[in-house]
């Protein structure tokens, strides 16, 4: 399965009512064309129904206010709601690869054909394709998915402007919480596919690099597709976190680099191996992690 990911990488703000940059709203206080939805979880809402704020922002954005010991315990039943809902929708996914990137990619640029072209290998390696739902590398890759006949997820999130799920979607999830979504990447993916993005891209990133480095997950493959892009980022690991004790040289061998879509698959297919050497049939799932309390 291929997981893409990535839809902060926007910059548009949502107009003074809440309804996103492509409200349409004229002086007058008349839409001169749809208002974007924004979907609350699996609720969606138009027009006046759009609130100013995220379900997220709400929950973190608490200052002197002690209303939050009334309200957060209710708010664990709704993060329990969202996990349930991941679980089941994915539950029966199979094998299937995180693929992230920046929602701004257009359509002409080089990486969304490349990122199509990604995608559909991996459906026919026998891997889903799961990404944030939303535009640019993230409609790339599930478009390959889609064309190339294979399960085509998306992910999406709340947020103050709305994207949308993309049209390449077959399955898809919204998420109102951020940590709820970034599991179901991790936990239903067996690698993540990283394409040139912004900040969102890095976050899920760097997530990934922890999670393996501590051994949270196991042979999982962390691709950076683009060399150019990546470069500088890798420089600054090697001559800065690297030389001054941060991390280790072992560290570093998480990351593969490539410009090749064809190693894309190569690089996983080591990793099954890797991990059907490692977890012969009938032993522990490749990616649990042994308990230290004894249960």
């Amino acid at each position: 399965m291929v997981t893409v990911g990535c839809m902060s990488d926007v910059t548009e703000p949502p107009t003074p009512d809440g309804s996103g940059p492509t409200s349409g709203r004229t002086g007058a206080g008349r839409s001169s064309g749809p208002i974007a939805p924004r979907t609350k979880g699996p609720i969606l809402l138009r027009r006046g129904q759009i609130p100013g704020t995220t379900t997220d922002q709400r929950l973190l954005d608490t200052r002197d206010s002690g209303d939050w010991v009334h309200t957060d315990p209710w708010r664990v039943l709704r993060i329990q709601a969202e996990f349930v809902e991941g679980f089941g929708a994915l539950a029966t996914l199979g094998p299937a690869i995180s693929v992230f990137g920046s929602a701004r990619t257009p359509e002409d640029h080089p990486d969304y054909a490349v990122a199509m072209r990604t995608a559909e290998l991996l459906v026919e390696a026998g891997f889903a394709v799961i990404t944030g739902g939303g535009p640019g590398i993230m409609a790339a890759a599930n478009r390959g998915a889609w064309e190339a006949g294979g399960t085509s997820v998306g992910l999406g999130i709340e947020l103050p402007f709305e994207q949308g799920m993309n049209e390449w979607v077959d399955l898809g999830v919204n998420f109102r919480y951020f940590f709820a979504r970034k599991t179901m990447f991790v936990k239903y993916a067996q690698g993540f596919v990283v394409f040139p993005g912004g900040f969102g891209t890095i976050d899920e990133l760097f997530e990934a690099l922890t999670l393996v480095q501590t051994g949270k997950v196991t042979t999982f493959p962390i691709i950076l597709f683009g060399s150019a892009y990546w470069s500088g980022l890798l420089e600054w690991l090697r001559a800065t976190m690297r030389a001054d004790g941060k991390i280790s040289a072992e560290d570093l061998d998480l990351i593969h680099v490539t410009d090749d879509p064809e190693e894309v698959i190569a690089v996983i297919r080591d990793a099954e191996l890797s991990r059907a050497v490692a977890h012969p049939l009938g032993e522990a799932a490749p990616f649990d992690v042994a308990l230290t309390d004894g249960t």
